[in-house]
């Protein structure tokens, strides 16, 4: 349920009204607009009388939502959020690009994959030190020492670091990370979710490949209602009935979440496809829908790659794709 104040509404009967429902043991989302504050009841509002609450002194209106997911939904929140990564912006009209290889590998890759995508204009770095494979016998990436390669690359450039989860014990591990990704495949690890949810920094938050949109915002829900509201939502393909590539990237995806939620959107082309080629195009598909940012994948030898390395763009691929964003954020408006 959601109570929209009047403006100038009497503090101290404000102030009354919030603690009559916290004595009814909900919870309460606070959300300051230009004009109207926001009071968003969490928990069993089924016995509150809707026509007594709207005609307090200091409400304006009552809204009733049906949707499960409460701090996640644009209703709760109208103003989009915008989520801030030491100083680089995601989300309401500001575009980021996360760019890096799919895995670790040494330290010289690292660091030169870093520099390449920086001097093209990528803000964040990202790469990952656990991952999860479809086989046991693929590369698993470096671990912790993966970790520590990437915070080298990170004080090589001053790119913010995005790297993969995997396990709730991981976690005292990411303390320098500075936005934990929470991969498919574990969208719905409900205890992994719970975990963040208690960390004091943003999390990407992948779309499972065969989830719908309402499943990834209950998924964020988990996170928020821990406490951490700076999430980022992920769409990078999903699985149907198509085999010429690896999953189908739904566009639609973008104006839905758009129109449910406050959360910043972006991609992940590469993964997407998993093919090179269509990297290009569905980012630019992506910026057009409205996303806020893309998270693309970048090798310095792609032909090598110990993962991935058919959807890796090289660097000059990279460069050369982010020549047209650029160019294409501008066209729409976008700050980068």
């Amino acid at each position: 349920m959601i109570i929209v104040l009047k403006k100038n509404a009497d503090e101290k009967k404000v102030e009354e009204l919030k603690e009559s429902f916290l004595e009814k043991g909900l919870k309460l989302h606070i959300s300051q607009g230009m004009n109207t504050l926001l009071i968003g009841l969490i928990g069993d509002t089924t016995e509150l009388d809707e026509e007594q609450i709207g005609a307090m002194e200091v409400v304006e209106s009552v809204k009733r939502i049906r949707e499960p997911y409460k701090k996640a939904n644009k209703s709760m929140h109208p103003q989009d959020t915008i989520v801030d990564v030491c100083g680089r912006k995601i989300g309401s009209g500001n575009f980021q690009v996360i760019a890096g290889p799919c895995s670790v590998e040494t330290k010289e890759q690292m660091i030169e994959v870093a520099q390449d995508v920086q001097a093209s204009g990528a803000g964040l770095l990202r790469g990952g030190a656990f991952k999860p494979r479809t086989s046991p016998y693929s590369f698993q990436g470096l671990g912790k020492n993966g970790l520590e390669l990437l915070l080298e690359a990170k004080k090589a450039t001053g790119l913010p670091i995005v790297t993969e989860i995997m396990s709730p014990s991981h976690l005292e591990l990411f303390e320098e990370v500075d936005v934990i990704q929470i991969g498919t495949r574990n969208m719905q690890n409900f205890e992994l979710l719970k975990e963040v949810g208690t960390v004091n920094k943003p999390v990407l938050l992948k779309r499972g490949m065969a989830n719908t949109l309402d499943e990834l915002l209950m998924s964020a829900e988990y996170i928020m209602a821990g406490g951490n509201e700076n999430v980022i939502l992920c769409e990078r393909g999903i699985r149907t009935f198509e085999t010429s590539m690896r999953n189908t990237l739904d566009i639609s995806a973008i104006p839905m979440l758009k129109s449910k939620t406050h959360l910043p959107v972006i991609i992940d082309p590469s993964h997407a496809a998993g093919i090179r080629f269509m990297v290009e195009p569905l980012t630019m598909a992506a910026i057009a829908a409205g996303a806020d940012g893309v998270m693309i994948e970048v090798h310095n030898n792609p032909e090598k790659a110990l993962c991935d390395g058919k959807q890796s763009l090289t660097p000059e691929m990279f460069d050369d794709v982010m020549k047209k964003v650029k160019k294409t954020t501008e066209f729409f408006g976008k700050v980068m």
